[in-house]
Order: structure tokens, then sequence, then C-alpha cells
């Protein structure tokens, strides 16, 4: 950050980074979202309130095998998830969430992370708010391994940071034939002082469709 400001006095010129975008959003773009989206199901959901505009404060990628997975962090402690298979242009795109934060827990020591990376995440169920939520991702098995996704995350000074996640997908059933959806991911991230921090972020989410969404650049 520091080398940047210098330049600026200097006057030399600082290469524009690009950041994640896809679909007219990006970093510093915002999007609306259908007051019905949400408000006809709001009673079934775990979230208590869901902002109708969100401005997008950080913008992250992963790269996947064939895939690419967006994700754009907003003012409202939410994030869009867009998914893109086969290319990186609007027309790729397969699948749009949006999710927010449920609650991000400290990883205490590696009994704990172990415990979390073979015997919890991958299971066939898991419980929230006495709420059963079954896994999307199947496996031959009882349990399936958390699918690992390394995220590069941008904020608004260009700056980025790198994730390792090891996630699952889960959803339950609500009334008007939607699902709500469970995203677990343990994570880990060496700190700018050296060492490395481990939680498990919870979140919650529904699916939108593009009429559900509209994107202001």
């Amino acid at each position: 950050m520091f080398t940047k400001l210098i330049d600026k006095l200097k006057g030399k010129d600082i290469p524009k980074v690009k950041t994640p975008e896809i679909m007219g959003l990006r970093l510093g773009a915002s999007f609306e979202l259908d007051p019905l989206a949400i408000r006809l199901i709001l009673d079934e959901l775990t979230i208590e309130s869901c902002s109708p505009t969100q401005i997008i404060k950080a913008a992250g990628i992963v790269e996947l095998d064939g895939a690419w997975v967006y994700r754009f962090y907003t003012d409202d402690d939410a994030w869009l998830q867009v998914v893109a298979e086969g290319g990186q242009s609007d027309e790729h795109v397969v699948d749009v969430k949006l999710f927010h934060f449920y609650d991000t827990l400290d990883v205490a020591n590696q009994q704990v992370w172990d415990r979390l990376l073979k015997q919890e995440i991958g299971a066939a169920n898991y419980q929230l708010q006495d709420r059963n939520y079954q896994r999307v991702w199947t496996a031959t098995g009882d349990y399936h391994n958390p699918v690992h996704m390394a995220e590069k995350t941008y904020d608004a000074d260009g700056d980025y940071s790198l994730t390792d996640q090891f996630t699952m997908l889960f959803e339950r059933d609500l009334s008007d034939q939607r699902t709500e959806s469970l995203f677990l991911s343990a994570e880990e991230k060496e700190e700018d002082a050296g060492y490395l921090s481990r939680s498990l972020v919870i979140s919650t989410g529904i699916t939108l469709t593009p009429s559900q969404l509209t994107i202001h650049g």
C-alpha cells in the first residue's frame, strides 16, 4: 500500500489490477434484488433481513477444473456467488446464489481442524438452528471429503489475499419448492504476521434467477 502511495507521489503510472468481473458484477458496482424474491420466504430463512440494494466491497475468484467461482462480498454482510462452467463469459453462468454470513468460528487447534475435515463438514446431514440440511454433493460412501477451493480475494484498493478453503454445500426444502442452501468452509490463511489462522465459516443462502437480480455497474 505504501509503495503505491510513493509511486503516486513520484508520478509513476501504476498498472491497473484486473479484478474478478462477470455479468456486470465487479468491485464498486451494486445490485438490486426483487423484493418478492426474499419477502415471500423470509420467515422460513435463517437470515432475519436482507437489504434490497447491496454494494460490492470485495471480489474473489476460485479456479476449478473447467469452472470458475466468482464471489462478490457486499455491505450487507453477504456474498453473491456466480458459477461459470466451460468459460468465463456471461453465457457460461450456470448458477447464482446469494449467501449471508451466519457465523465464523475460530479453530483452536489441529485436533479440531482434523475433526472438521475428516468427520463433520462432509457428513450426509448438518444441523443448524434445529434445521436439517442434506448434503448436495454426492459420494460413493457416507462421507464426502471437503472440496478444496483456493480463493484470491481483491479489496477496493486492488490488493488481494489468498485463502485455502475446504468446503461443502447442503440444502433444505422450503414451502415454495425452492431451497435454502448452507455453505460450510473450513478456511486457513497465512496472516501478515506470519502465522496460519484457521476458522469455520458458516453461510446460508438462496438461488436467484436472472429476473430477480438487477445489476448496476
